[in-house]
């Protein structure tokens, strides 16, 4: 395993940031002016994403495109120094076409759409002409076991028909989404990892309501967060993606590579908040001292710098092993990156929130924000409680190869 950043890469991210120093960080007041103004998406949006698209920092997630599709074909370990930058201005990846949850669906299309799919939605969302949203968890049942999801996929001759309600619904509110893939039950009565399929829903389809854009943490996100009903929605049989019963396998294809972008952003988010809080540190004097000569403020800057790094490693390592040995053979790495990885987001956010004082909770800084999020990740792509069982089970699982091993170090030593 070698981490270092090859020569390419240390361009991109060369790149990557001077294009954010440039051209997305002072628009980030105009940003948050705009959204709270109600426009949204933000009037240079579309400029920006021109630009990016320019300058040849687009789509730089996806390691498998094809012979004419946009984007710069990187790997799992190539891309993830790049999210780490992204992360740092919450909206600044859908410049590069690199926000969730369009990755995530442009891998699962890539993957498994047919050629009329890829025409109508992939094309369109490479291109980054639309959004999309993908529709999963549902309000009334635990839906971290996604085989508890009780919406409705039922064949009816040539189409299928979709009842049932979602909630959390990343984008669905976004003006430009135009397609939600939408998992769901096409036979009850199947093996419980079979029940499940997934189909492609063009979002003015009759009967799919917008009920409300959710606050989380009582920020509302412009993009939305939404409660949707499917109240018969009739789409044509062309519209299943895949095959019948492959919607849970196909919902773990899709997260694995998704996991490592999230927690690269919540790395670039926890290193702009220690920045912060150690400029912040050096500014401000409390009882005769600079913030920093306090032992808790000195001690917290150490920590957070010891935390980021060994996280960035791991995920590194996560994204080495999804390049080499695929998804399924790194579940304990991405499990674990997923429980550790939100948890420094929010830790680190806190104490500098904390450091800053009262201006750390208000809106003169991003902190606030970042922690909101980063709290809210400990739930998405699965709460910390299903990684941590999940890590347990595959350690106890392998303990049983080498049971006995140990043994000899419990032994009390003989004596004469």
């Amino acid at each position: 395993m070698n981490f270092g950043y090859s020569p390419k890469v240390d361009d991109l991210r060369r790149r990557v940031r001077a294009f954010m120093d440039e051209h997305i960080v002072p628009r980030h007041r105009q940003w948050l002016d705009e959204v709270h103004a109600g426009q949204f998406p933000a009037s240079f949006m579309e400029d920006l994403k021109a630009r990016a698209k320019a300058e040849g920092l687009w789509n730089l997630f996806l390691p498998n495109l094809q012979e004419g599709e946009p984007g710069t074909r990187l790997t799992n370990l190539e891309y993830a120094p790049l999210a780490e930058i992204m992360g740092r201005i919450s909206w600044a990846p859908e410049v590069f076409n690199c926000n969730a949850p369009d990755t995530g669906n442009m891998e699962l299309l890539h993957m498994f759409a047919t050629p009329a799919q890829r025409e109508q939605w992939l094309a369109p969302l490479l291109d980054g002409t639309i959004r999309s949203a993908f529709a999963m968890t549902e309000p009334d049942v635990a839906s971290s076991d996604a085989t508890n999801i009780t919406t409705s996929i039922r064949r009816d001759g040539n189409d299928y028909v979709i009842n049932g309600r979602k909630w959390f619904i990343t984008n669905a509110a976004h003006p430009n989404c135009k397609l939600f893939i939408v998992m769901g039950k096409t036979d009850p009565d199947a093996e419980t990892h079979r029940q499940q399929s997934m189909i492609l829903v063009p979002a003015n389809a009759p009967g799919l309501t917008i009920v409300r854009n959710i606050p989380v943490m009582n920020h509302i996100s412009p993009e939305g967060h939404c409660e949707v009903t499917f109240t018969n929605v009739r789409v044509p049989a062309s519209s299943l993606l895949g095959e019948e019963g492959s919607g849970f396998a196909l919902a773990q294809a899709r997260l694995g590579p998704g996991r490592i972008h999230h927690c690269m952003r919540s790395i670039g988010a926890a290193e702009l908040a220690l920045e912060l809080m150690i400029e912040r540190s050096q500014e401000r004097k409390t009882f005769g001292k600079y913030l920093h000569q306090h032992g808790t403020v000195g001690e917290w800057i150490a920590k957070s710098r010891i935390e980021i790094d060994q996280a960035r490693l791991l995920v590194l390592k996560t994204a080495w092993l999804i390049d080499e040995v695929g998804a399924k053979a790194a579940r304990k790495e991405i499990s674990m990156i997923k429980a550790l990885v939100p948890q420094l987001h929010t830790t680190v956010c806190d104490r500098a929130m904390q450091v800053f004082g009262a201006m750390g909770v208000s809106p003169d800084t991003p902190l606030a924000d970042h922690w909101t999020w980063g709290r809210a990740l400990r739930y998405a792509d699965g709460p910390d409680e299903v990684h941590l069982q999940a890590i347990a089970r595959m350690e106890i699982g392998a303990s049983k190869e080498i049971l006995g091993a140990s043994a000899a170090y419990l032994t009390p030593p003989l004596r004469d």
